[in-house]
């Protein structure tokens, strides 16, 4: 259950991103209360989930996950561009968060 609530928290993360690009500097309300919303509830997922994972796993899987989803968000829904450069390097994190999870107890 930690592992899933973990994902989740990490997926709020890339939302909170997100939203807080679209708020343009705070200064649009709705994405601004939406990254609030999802960064407070990422972070007490995140919380909830260390109560059973170890710290250095729930955390860098949690910005793992944070890490590559923005740099996805920002590829297929802002339309940043990508080389294989950066491709390569959100391929070696996700092999990393894999390596943690293989790693884990």
């Amino acid at each position: 259950m930690a592992w899933f609530v973990l994902v989740v928290a990490g997926l709020l993360e890339v939302v909170w991103a997100f939203a807080m690009k679209q708020s343009e500097g705070f200064t649009r309300l709705w994405p601004s209360i939406v990254t609030i919303v999802a960064m407070v509830l990422s972070f007490a997922l995140l919380s909830w989930s260390m109560r059973t994972l170890p710290l250095g796993t729930a955390y860098s899987v949690w910005t793992g996950i944070g890490a590559v989803g923005a740099f996805a968000a920002g590829v297929l829904l802002l339309g940043e561009g990508t080389s294989a450069i950066r491709l390569l390097a959100a391929l070696m994190i996700v092999g990393g968060l894999l390596l943690m999870k293989l790693s884990s107890a």
